[in-house]
């Protein structure tokens, strides 16, 4: 595609946190922004210059934005199918409808990563009683009930152990209200995630590997460097890129991973967008990923993603928040709040990233 000239709009579905990092971003190279959301606050109105407040598959309001912008992005991943399949038809978007039915399946996202020869953790799906209890055999009766669409945050997930039966019920009531798989539990010694980016020229740029840090299935801290060898490190990259060539992707994409005792790799998942634990990249590098996917998409270069700093970005969740005035006395450390009026338990407020010098 050609290259977006200043001025030119991007519309972009979704205005959480991320929708707003990428208005940001959008603005700074002198590139306008429209955001949908059915939300009336939703924090990325409060820096994109329009607006439309609707349902993400409101057709009418799909048309207004696909008229208003030059190229069409989104912010997370459960967004209408459908909606984005017939956007794509007569409008440049990006990622594509592919990668984003990928994701938002996760039996599909999981034989896609296994069809390319990439290990994940063993998975059965299971959609009733009888296929759970079988699954389970397999497993040594430990496992992770998931929802297949639509979940987050470890939102739509129960976890099993033989003798839990309280949890089994729940899982079995899961499973009737809505298609489900049973991932069985694998030994890891850390979590890893590598944000990488693509563009429609296929040029792609990676950023480090960060080491992750979940709590209560909220990540919590992102690391740099991880604390992985090298050979793990080209593993993540290698994997990286095979995805975004398979998908003929366009954006920005986050993976996480398992890493095991040997360093061995297994993906955990994907999403087709910029991520959490990518965060950290607005103060380590010169670059950042919101920058970077808002290049990719308006068909303008991407840049090193070379990392000046060691650091460290720990989220702020719910209560976190009113660390704030503490926070902003410490040196080295910047702080991104995302305009949210409510707190709520378990609700992404912000963000903080502290530096320190590199160890080599």
């Amino acid at each position: 595609m050609a290259s977006l000239k200043p001025g030119a709009c991007i519309g972009i579905i979704g205005g959480g946190q991320l929708g707003r990092m990428l208005a940001l971003a959008a603005a700074r190279l002198g590139l306008k922004t429209l955001v949908l959301d059915p939300q009336e606050n939703a924090p990325a109105f409060q820096v994109s210059n329009g607006a439309i407040i609707a349902a993400y598959d409101d057709g009418d309001a799909l048309s207004k934005l696909a008229a208003q912008s030059d190229v069409i992005t989104y912010e997370f991943e459960n967004i209408d199918l459908t909606a984005v399949k017939a956007l794509e038809e007569t409008h440049v978007c990006h990622p594509n409808s592919k990668a984003l039915a990928t994701s938002q399946d996760r039996l599909v996202e999981k034989s896609f990563f296994n069809d390319l020869g990439i290990e994940t953790a063993p998975f059965f799906e299971v959609s009733s009683r009888d296929e759970l209890n079988e699954a389970l055999k397999q497993t040594g009766g430990f496992g992770i009930v998931k929802s297949r669409r639509f979940g987050y945050d470890g939102k739509g997930q129960i976890r099993l152990s033989p003798d839990d039966t309280v949890a089994l019920e729940q899982a079995n009531e899961l499973i009737q209200k809505t298609p489900c798989i049973l991932e069985g539990f694998v030994n890891f010694e850390r979590e890893i995630s590598i944000v990488a980016a693509r563009n429609s020229d296929g040029q792609t740029e990676l950023f480090e590997v960060a080491e992750n840090v979940h709590v209560d299935g909220i990540l919590s801290t992102s690391t740099l460097p991880a604390r992985v060898g090298e050979a793990t490190r080209a593993r993540a990259q290698a994997i990286a890129v095979q995805t975004l060539d398979a998908l003929k992707y366009v954006g920005v994409l986050a993976i996480e991973f398992f890493v095991n005792e040997n360093g061995d790799l297994l993906v955990n998942e994907f999403a087709p967008r910029v991520h959490n634990s990518g965060h950290w990249t607005e103060a380590a590098c010169v670059i950042s990923q919101f920058e970077q996917h808002i290049r990719a998409v308006s068909g303008l270069p991407l840049i090193s993603t070379h990392r000046h700093s060691d650091c460290i970005m720990e989220n702020l969740i719910g209560e976190d928040v009113y660390r704030v005035p503490e926070i902003l006395t410490r040196p080295d450390t910047l702080l991104h709040l995302y305009g949210k009026e409510e707190v709520r338990t378990g609700r992404k407020m912000g963000h903080f990233t502290t530096l320190f010098p590199t160890k080599d």
